[in-house]
């Protein structure tokens, strides 16, 4: 059992081994990115909320006429 116990070992060493080479490869966007960013992902998520709504509100008109 010891010698699976040294392969998982191995195998997890070398997975985090790559996971820290790639994010080392990470571009990361400075604070007026992030603001920008964060900025356009509310205004999109409100814009979808909106037309969301909108269409809840006119399916509910069009069944309650009918129903």
């Amino acid at each position: 059992m010891s010698a699976q116990t040294g392969i998982k070992k191995s195998k997890i060493r070398t997975y985090f081994k790559g996971v820290k080479a790639e994010i080392k490869k990470v571009t990361w966007p400075n604070k007026r990115e992030l603001i920008n960013y964060t900025l356009i992902v509310i205004l999109v998520s409100a814009i979808v909320a909106l037309f969301v709504w909108i269409f809840d509100f006119g399916i509910q008109r069009i069944l309650s006429l009918i129903i």
